[in-house]
């Protein structure tokens, strides 16, 4: 367990980076500091090829997280225009991190919550999960997470989420609905879960892996033609390499069906 972080718990075991995020008395909320170790640990994990996938969950009972936690201040530029969107140390992807991002939620999942997973490449929770996003209830513009969220499920679920604030909450089971989880656990065993799918990935080529990642990311900034033109200059570049570190002879069949 790396000693250095405050407001997360660290731990990579077998090629899997597991970050727990541990506030569990302000229900995970971010504040200025666990902004702070973000972006350190994206830096670790983006430089360390001993990490092959990183699983994202969070302590306590009641939340995952519900977002900035609004008792504690977050810095911000007095100019206006030199202000930096939370996002910006929260997300893997915009600080370029093509490992894959594993999210285990539970309880209350809200407002800022969703920077990671709109960035996540897989997420799934346990039945007692619930999602929402308080910014318009509160007065404020719901802007920077719907965008992001807009990418993933359709445009009137997000549009739903962000003008009904507070007044209803997502159960699991319609987050699976609309394609915000892949799979719905039942308490107690969305942890091992996420970590049975983490190993998984983290036994295949980390260089295909993460060419995959990439590749599809970046595929959203880009009209079909374009991505599809990218697309072939990532296989070019990424499969000598990831051909390169698997024994095909070796390569078991799956074992999982999704049901």
């Amino acid at each position: 367990m790396r000693s250095e972080f405050e407001t997360v718990l660290f731990d990579l075991t077998e090629h899997i980076a597991t970050i727990t995020l541990n506030r569990p008395e302000a229900m995970n909320g971010f504040n200025q500091r666990m902004l702070d170790e973000f972006a350190g640990i994206w830096r670790l994990v983006k430089e360390d090829d001993d990490v092959h996938v990183i699983v994202l969950r969070g302590a306590g009972e009641r939340a995952f997280c519900t977002g900035m936690d609004v008792k504690q201040r977050i810095e911000r530029h007095p100019n206006v225009w030199s202000q930096a969107d939370p996002g910006e140390f929260l997300s893997p992807k915009l600080n370029q991190v093509w490992k894959p991002l594993v999210c285990a939620v539970h309880g209350m999942t809200a407002g800022g919550a969703f920077y990671w997973l709109n960035e996540a490449d897989i997420v799934i929770c346990s039945e007692d999960a619930t999602f929402f996003d308080p910014h318009v209830s509160y007065g404020l513009t719901a802007a920077l997470e719907p965008i992001g969220l807009a990418r993933r499920i359709p445009l009137g679920e997000t549009l739903r989420i962000a003008l009904l604030g507070l007044d209803e909450r997502v159960s699991a089971e319609r987050a699976m609905q609309i394609g915000l989880v892949s799979e719905v656990l039942p308490d107690g065993k969305l942890w091992a879960r996420a970590a049975e799918i983490a190993a998984i990935i983290a036994a295949k080529p980390p260089a295909a892996i993460q060419g995959t990642v990439r590749a599809i990311w970046e595929s959203l900034d880009s009209t079909r033609t374009q991505a599809l033109r990218t697309g072939l200059s990532y296989t070019q570049l990424g499969n000598p390499i990831g051909k390169a570190q698997v024994d095909r002879s070796k390569v078991a069949r799956g074992k999982w069906t999704l049901r």
